[in-house]
């Protein structure tokens, strides 16, 4: 059963949430700081996690770094009514989505659906997006008879993307897991890389690698 961590220190949010989670067939854990959620995540296995920002202990962002340090699970930030710099710390410090306050119940579940979809882990050595076929093995992108290989930075670049449709990925995240975190060149070699893909391949290939204003980059399908 999947299994989703509220994180939350307004008790009626956690109970909301949860009657709506488990409605859905899902499994729900719930704490009230960053500093009994990071305890639960040593004990139990969480497929997403839910998380306020404003909490007692241990805050949202504190809370985030860690998990994403030591985690691949996805999270879904809650944030206040127009604060926008609030989203994009989130997304910065390696947040999936965002969802503001206040928020209809089903909203929240059509968005953790589609968050538990799209951030799974890719064992594979190869994925399908749009019409075109990425193998990781062999470093080539196929789109029915023709077939290219890409240099390893560029390949790499949008089997990251490819393989997380839809989210948003900050220069600074993509740097680090291509590139590496020893990396010590200009961040903009990523948009090099990205501007070189959309030479590459377009609408026409089911795909759309989109600029989102801010925050990085995130792939599209079209099609």
């Amino acid at each position: 059963m999947i299994t989703i961590l509220l994180v939350d220190d307004d008790p009626h949010i956690r109970e909301l949430v949860r009657l709506y989670l488990r409605k859905e067939g899902y499994d729900t854990l719930e704490a009230a700081n960053g500093r009994h959620a990071l305890d639960l995540l040593e004990s139990a296995r969480v497929d997403l996690i839910v998380l306020d920002i404003l909490m007692p202990e241990m805050d949202g962002w504190d809370f985030c770094r860690e998990v994403k340090r030591h985690h691949d699970i996805p999270i879904l930030m809650l944030t206040a009514k127009g604060e926008s710099q609030q989203r994009i710390k989130g997304f910065q410090l390696g947040t999936d989505d965002y969802l503001v306050k206040p928020f209809e119940p089903v909203e929240l579940v059509l968005r953790v659906k589609a968050l538990l979809k799209r951030y799974r882990i890719n064992s594979s050595q190869s994925l399908q997006v749009g019409s075109l076929e990425i193998n990781r093995l062999t470093y080539e992108v196929q789109n029915g008879e023709s077939r290219q290989s890409l240099p390893p930075k560029e390949f790499e670049l949008l089997f990251k993307l490819a393989s997380y449709p839809g989210q948003i990925f900050t220069r600074a995240q993509l740097i680090a897991d291509i590139w590496g975190h020893d990396y010590e060149g200009d961040d903009r070699t990523v948009d090099v890389h990205i501007k070189r893909l959309r030479e590459r391949f377009s609408d026409h290939d089911g795909i759309k690698i989109s600029t989102v204003r801010g925050l990085g980059y995130r792939l599209e399908t079209t099609s």
